[in-house]
Order: structure tokens, then sequence, then C-alpha cells
């Protein structure tokens, strides 16, 4: 036991000795930082902590898409509309008018996921662009699912243009291109629900 002591106690003296030496070397730093901001206004340390523990908007948007495509997938309306603007604008794979709004895509989602089970979305090669308070993503899917009793599988690209309404990054543009499908385009587009409620 005295051996472990002597041991322990000599781990422990090496460990403040290099917690001393790095704030020895931290101070001058931190009191020249001081002095070049000697006028700047005074910051709230919580602030500073928030932000450092907050992601980059990138993986703000990166984590955004994901939790946006689960909701999708399993039918989560309520928590969907969370990630979409009320004035979102849905661009399809198939032939048909874009459609205007969260309500009119709304619709339109719950009629394609009446039609739908065991769906299915892999995103890959995301690339996100950040500008101040817009940015734009761009994602590989593979979509499958059991529509109508087919099996259905689709292969395409997506692009997104995001705001950021306070703290979080809501879709304003959601514009999917079909590359190729296992079975005709119109049973997994997102309908053909119109801002005028016209078909």
């Amino acid at each position: 036991m005295k051996y472990f002591a002597l041991k322990y106690s000599q781990y422990l003296r090496i460990g403040m000795v290099l917690a001393f030496s790095l704030t020895a070397a931290v101070s001058p730093a931190s009191a020249q930082k001081k002095d070049k901001n000697k006028n700047a206004q005074p910051t709230d340390p919580t602030d500073e902590i928030r932000s450092a523990m907050r992601a980059p908007d990138s993986q703000a948007i990166d984590q955004a898409i994901g939790e946006a495509l689960g909701y999708w997938q399993i039918g989560d309306a309520v928590s969907l509309h969370r990630y979409y603007a009320e004035d979102v604008v849905m661009v399809s794979g198939a032939w048909e008018p874009p459609v205007i709004g969260w309500d009119n895509f709304l619709k339109a989602y719950q009629m394609q996921r009446a039609q739908a089970s065991g769906v299915r979305i892999d995103r890959s090669n995301t690339l996100i662009r950040v500008n101040g308070n817009s940015a734009w993503a761009t994602y590989q899917f593979i979509y499958a699912a059991q529509v109508n009793g087919s099996s259905a599988q689709y292969r395409g690209h997506t692009t997104l243009l995001l705001a950021k309404q306070g703290d979080r990054w809501v879709i304003t543009l959601n514009h999917s291109s079909v590359v190729d499908s296992a079975t005709p385009g119109p049973s997994t587009s997102f309908g053909t629900a119109q801002p005028d409620g016209k078909r």
C-alpha cells in the first residue's frame, strides 16, 4: 500500500507541475490579449461558452438535414415541419409544377405516405455552403419503399436552399431530381397538390 501511495503521489506531482507550467505559458498570452482589447466591450463568459459549444453552421445544417430525412421516413409530419419554412417551395423529380407552401406540401406528403410503406432514404456525398444567414446543400439519395404493394427504388440528387431563423436552419427550397428508378416516377413524387387547389 505504501508503494502505491508513493507512486500515486509521484504522478500527482508531475500532473501539478504540468498544470502550473501550462498556466504560466497561457498567462502572458492572455495578458497581451487583454491589453489589445482594453477598449473592447466586456463579454459575458457564458456567451463564450455557449458559442464554443455550438456546432458550426455547416454541421448544424448537416444535422438538420439528417433529422428532417429521419422524420420524413417515419411519417412524423409535426416534427418534420420544424425544418421547413412556411413558404417552402418543393420541386419533385416528377414532371409536375412545384408545390408552394408548407400546407400544400403537407397534403401532398400525406397522400404519398398513404401509398408507401417501409420507406428508407440513404443520403451520401453531401456538400454544404454557408453564406451568412443563407446556405445551400446538395446530396445524392437512394429512396426505397413498398409503393402500392410493389418495390420501388429511386436514385437522384437533392438541392436545398436554407435560411437561418433565430438559432436554427430551415429549408426554403427543396429540389429533387430522379436519375433512375425501378418503377414509374409519379408514384413517389410530392403529389400534384397545387397552391390554388387545382390538379
